[in-house]
């Protein structure tokens, strides 16, 4: 079992700043990759980013892209998602996911991932 703790969500104005991390605890090096999605109210869960644990390869949404930045520090089996350029539709909870098998580049499915976190409340106002 992967325990996944999320922490940095709360309320920020437009163009403003945030830096999620997520904690992993448990059996750690079965991690083959960690990622974030999002889920606003009404709307279904979707993909923001990704990391490779051992390569630290990234993945983005296109929504995202120059905006968020994804990176890893495995000696604290940490996660981070550092949110530049916050707009009110970045308004959602967060969630931390890890993965524990190689699916190529699909890291964008839900559904390739085997441990979530509770979520963080990230809200940016206008």
């Amino acid at each position: 079992q992967v325990q996944l703790v999320e922490s940095g969500g709360g309320l920020v104005q437009a163009g403003g700043s945030l830096r999620l991390s997520c904690a992993a605890s448990g059996r750690t090096f079965s991690i083959y990759g960690m990622g974030w999605f999002r889920q606003a109210p009404g709307k279904e869960r979707e993909f923001v980013a990704a990391i490779s644990w051992s390569g630290g390869r990234t993945y983005y949404a296109d929504s995202v892209k120059g905006r968020f930045t994804i990176s890893r520090d495995n000696a604290k089996n940490t996660v981070y998602l550092q949110m530049n350029s916050l707009k009110p539709e970045d308004t959602a909870v967060y969630y931390c996911a890890a993965k524990t098998k190689y699916s190529g580049s699909y890291y964008h499915l839900p559904s390739l991932y085997d441990y979530w976190g509770q979520g963080t409340q990230v809200t940016v106002s206008s």
